[in-house]
């Protein structure tokens, strides 16, 4: 009986144990399963990152590739300099693959250049001329420009007339007094023949050729540096070009401004033109992909930010 009740007894330890080793096993393998669990995951986590760092490599690369890479040459008007300067500037970050390189050169000289096939785009301060057209210039225009007229910065009259400025340039009024100001000689000051702010101004006015001119220069800057230096003096110059050197007067008492350009209530305004010889589809992809900047709202962002009217 005793015997029957050690066997017993053994058989149940035997038992324990065989249970005891079973579970130790089966932990063994739930924590092997765990780990090859984890690493697949590391690995799977691994293998994503990868595929996104390249996915991202491919797409940047792919972006450079898609940049229209060349030159683009560009020849004209002074008043444009600031405007151009800026959106050379901006594209050289937008698409370093395309050189821009720009001479200020005057309006009727620039397109002169691209009618000939010199440089790609013509830069002139005013529309095209009939005869410009007819020998393949096509006017794109680009922004519109404001004409300031200053007097230099002693001067006491702040307000002209459409009509008493007509008699400034062409030579009836010749006296500061007579427009309410000191008895100072009025020194007509303009640009040189062929720029594109002269043309504007004198055929806004209807005295082209009828202008009585003390000095005629070469540049908007020249314009502006002589009046702010002459006691007396009368010029006009790009609206984005005038600096705290001078005075711009308001004309029927409107104020030089892009607001009051806009509502047309201003008079003396002139558009930016990029003239091509041909249209800009027959352009090369380079000069394509300058107007396509040049259009954007980059572009237009760069336009306002120099004072200018953009268009669509």
């Amino acid at each position: 009986m005793k015997f029957k009740k050690v066997v017993a007894l053994a058989t149940v330890m035997a038992m324990a144990v065989s249970m005891a080793a079973c579970g130790s096993g089966s932990s063994s393998t739930d924590t092997s399963s765990s780990s090859e669990v984890s690493t697949s995951s590391e690995d799977s986590s691994s293998s994503e990152s990868s595929s996104s760092s390249e996915a991202a490599a491919e797409t940047e690369s792919a972006q450079e590739t898609a940049l229209v890479s060349g030159k683009v040459s560009m020849s004209g008007s002074t008043s444009m300099e600031k405007y151009v300067s800026a959106l050379i500037e901006t594209y050289a970050e937008i698409n370093p693959n395309i050189t821009v390189t720009a001479e200020y050169v005057g309006s009727g000289a620039g397109i002169e250049q691209v009618i000939a096939g010199s440089v790609d785009i013509g830069n002139s301060s005013r529309n095209l001329k009939d005869a410009e057209m007819e020998s393949g210039a096509v006017e794109n225009i680009v922004a519109i420009d404001g004409i300031a007229v200053v007097v230099d910065p002693a001067n006491t009259v702040d307000n002209l007339t459409q009509e008493q400025l007509i008699s400034i340039y062409t030579g009836e009024i010749t006296n500061w007094s007579e427009l309410g100001g000191s008895d100072t000689p009025i020194v007509v000051i303009g640009r040189e023949a062929g720029s594109g702010t002269r043309g504007a101004f004198e055929e806004l006015l209807g005295i082209e050729d009828a202008c009585a001119y003390a000095s005629e220069l070469d540049s908007t800057g020249a314009v502006i540096a002589t009046v702010a230096a002459t006691e007396g003096a009368i010029g006009y110059a790009s609206l984005d070009s005038i600096n705290d050197t001078v005075i711009a007067v308001k004309l029927d008492g409107v104020e030089a401004t892009e607001e009051n350009i806009v509502a047309g209530d201003y008079f003396l305004c002139r558009p930016f033109v990029m003239a091509t010889n041909g249209e800009i589809s027959e352009q090369s992809e380079a000069v394509q992909a300058w107007f396509e900047f040049v259009y954007s709202d980059e572009g237009k962002a760069v336009a306002q930010e120099v004072g200018l009217i953009t268009v669509d």
